[in-house]
């Protein structure tokens, strides 16, 4: 069995940044089991498979189909990059004639739309609600040492934790971050959190106008960092969307790798998630 595969970087136009995915489009379904394997094997945050729904579509004429996403160790319900990028193997590799397609998954239906450069995906937002920071102590100092914090708010449908650093904190506190994926774990047994958010407040006033940073951990689902995370910004636009007062917004995703990520939240109860791709890699995977 032969099986096509692309390596996408998602949220940057720069190969190397952003965030690595991943994409098998396939002719026909394969087990559960063997996109775990594959998934484990392409060792990225994210293995996304593209199947059809309608077996007389193809990639180049059809407009809906089948989206799922692997970690290394687990499927996942949603994946921000892993959807552009996969958006990008049909727009520029399987010239897909369709403006926007549709893709099916766990997290229900995600239409996504080519825009100029970039992408533009159609994702839920995920509201987090406020939390006593008592009862996450042990995890957040684990992420932010002694760094003063400003708000903690749990997404109880992703098991997202997000922790706000103090506007008094510079930039460089994020990005020095030594997070210690062992010791989130240890500190986090209870299974309301599958996902931690660090993330402070941007520079709007400094090019090119970035409204809040973030980073994002989640060795629960064996990433002990995710470069760009697009699913966190369905939690981050809720909560950054009310303290600043603006429905458009500017991300960047401070990891190493970095990405960035144009951000509108909806009156609907949805979010506009835009950025870029770059393909680095295309293969056959042999079995």
């Amino acid at each position: 069995m032969e099986i096509p595969v692309f390596t996408v970087d998602a949220f940057t136009n720069l190969p190397f940044k952003g965030n690595p995915a991943a994409i098998c489009p396939l002719l026909h379904e394969l087990s559960d089991e063997l996109y775990q394997r594959i998934a484990a094997e392409m060792n990225l945050s994210e293995t996304a498979f593209i199947t059809r729904l309608n077996p007389a579509d193809d990639f180049t004429t059809g407009s809906r189909f089948r989206l799922r996403w692997f970690t290394p160790t687990n499927e996942v319900n949603l994946c921000g990059h892993a959807t552009l990028a996969s958006a990008a193997v049909l727009f520029q590799h399987k010239k897909n004639v369709n403006p926007t397609v549709t893709f099916e998954t766990k997290s229900g239906e995600l239409c996504v739309t080519q825009r100029g450069e970039g992408i533009v995906m159609d994702f839920p937002l995920n509201p987090p609600t406020r939390q006593d920071p008592n009862e996450f102590r042990d995890i957040i100092k684990a992420a932010v040492g002694n760094h003063p914090v400003q708000d903690v708010y749990l997404s109880s449908t992703t098991k997202k934790l997000m922790v706000r650093l103090a506007d008094s904190c510079d930039r460089s506190v994020l990005t020095s971050l030594k997070v210690d994926p062992v010791a989130l774990l240890s500190n986090e047994r209870s299974g309301k959190v599958k996902g931690l958010i660090v993330t402070m407040k941007g520079s709007p006033d400094c090019q090119p106008g970035y409204d809040f940073y973030s980073r994002f951990f989640s060795p629960w689902n064996g990433i002990p960092e995710d470069p760009v995370t697009g699913s966190a910004h369905t939690v981050l636009a809720c909560y950054w969307s009310d303290k600043l007062g603006k429905k458009k917004m500017l991300a960047y995703q401070c990891s190493s790798r970095g990405g960035e990520l144009e951000l509108e939240v909806r009156d609907d109860g949805r979010i506009n998630i835009a950025g870029q791709t770059v393909t680095v890699l295309q293969g056959t995977i042999t079995l």
